[in-house]
């Protein structure tokens, strides 16, 4: 098994390796009787749905426990914990969005059920787990499964460790703050309930807070603490500044979204079509004249493309774009002035790495 000194190639590699002893675990749990016929549809689940994307959430764990150990060489030991942890992570996101397909394991149950509640149709250039022929609404089951999936994991590699109820605690508690995210999320884009006036930027922050920072930018490094022995109670102050860094990546997602080259981005934004609660919206109402707001009030969300061109002409209007570096440009330096007042060195490292994968990013 690669050590810390790999490649970023050689620690990819080593992470999809861990991934298939844990599916081989999964289809031998002892605690369930299966037969040939559940065995093969829940491999298939799995291989469709989990090993996809750039995996970023269960590499950071890794990065981020090398950076807390200082420079000191990874035993094959502690890699492949880490990797066990970081694919933890990548079940539950997929879990949440499981209509698509699955990402890795805390990711992939939230990805599998999102996508089911969004009604979505492609993740990741394939169908929606669930629009996959003969699979349906049995995918609103795996979704389940995967969620049940990480405490067997984490059981299997992490009981004896002094850590493990954190552990659990750790990912009972993300999960309970990203499933409750993603209500408020849904909930203000009802049909027929349709109401712009009330999206304003504490309503998007508190969205973006719990359906996206706390699992895609705190978990991976609480993990990576938890494993370092380090109590997480003493660390809010990481928590807050990962929380912080999560809001400034998903504004930049929101901006992309809109603003975005599809051919960079890989898909082209729906933001506008669907309602969506984005910071460019927000930012839009907060900044309009009173026609402005009512041309908006009568176009957003909207599918016809000559009302996302009405929308459209009033963002470039209102220079979203240069509000957006002038955006983009303070959250760093705030970022930066909040990392560099830790007095650790080492998890300086880890949230410096962390803001540097995603500042000034085009995708």
């Amino acid at each position: 098994m690669a050590g810390s000194n790999g490649t970023t190639t050689d620690l990819k590699s080593t992470f999809l390796n861990v991934y298939s002893v844990l599916k081989s675990e999964l289809l031998h749990d002892p605690a369930f009787q299966f037969t040939d016929d559940s065995r093969q549809w829940v491999e298939r689940m799995l291989d469709y749905n989990v090993p996809g994307g750039k995996l970023n959430r269960g590499l950071s764990v890794i990065d981020s426990y090398k950076y807390l150990k200082e420079g000191k060489e990874l035993t094959e030991d502690e890699v492949f914990l880490a990797c066990v942890l970081g694919w933890c992570i990548e079940w539950v996101l997929l879990q949440n969005t499981f209509p698509v397909l699955i990402e890795p394991v805390l990711q992939a149950y939230f990805l599998v059920l999102d996508d089911i509640m969004d009604n979505s149709h492609t993740r990741r250039g394939q169908l929606c787990w669930f629009r996959v022929p003969k699979v349906g609404l049995i995918a609103a089951n795996d979704g389940v499964l995967l969620r049940n999936h990480i405490p067997r994991m984490l059981k299997n590699h992490f009981r004896e460790k002094p850590y493990y109820v954190d552990l659990l605690d750790l990912f009972n508690e993300v999960e309970f703050q990203t499933a409750s995210g993603q209500m408020i999320d849904l909930i203000t884009t009802l049909e027929g309930e349709k109401d712009l006036s009330k999206y304003t930027m504490p309503l998007h922050h508190r969205i973006v807070q719990y359906k996206t920072a706390y699992y895609s930018f705190y978990l991976p490094v609480a993990c990576a603490l938890l494993m370092s022995g380090e109590n997480l109670d003493k660390h809010i102050d990481v928590k807050n500044i990962l929380i912080e860094m999560g809001t400034y990546f998903q504004v930049q997602d929101d901006y992309l979204d809109c603003f975005g080259d599809p051919e960079v981005i890989g898909k082209i934004g729906t933001d506008i079509e669907d309602f969506k609660c984005s910071w460019v919206v927000v930012k839009a109402l907060e900044l309009s004249n009173e026609e402005q707001k009512k041309l908006l009030h009568e176009n957003y969300g909207k599918v016809d493309p000559a009302n996302v061109a009405k929308v459209k002409a009033i963002y470039k209007d209102l220079d979203l774009q240069g509000v957006f570096a002038e955006y983009e440009s303070k959250s760093y330096e705030k970022l930066i002035k909040f990392i560099e007042a830790h007095p650790s060195k080492a998890v300086q490292a880890v949230l410096k790495s962390f803001l540097g994968k995603i500042y000034k990013r085009l995708k």
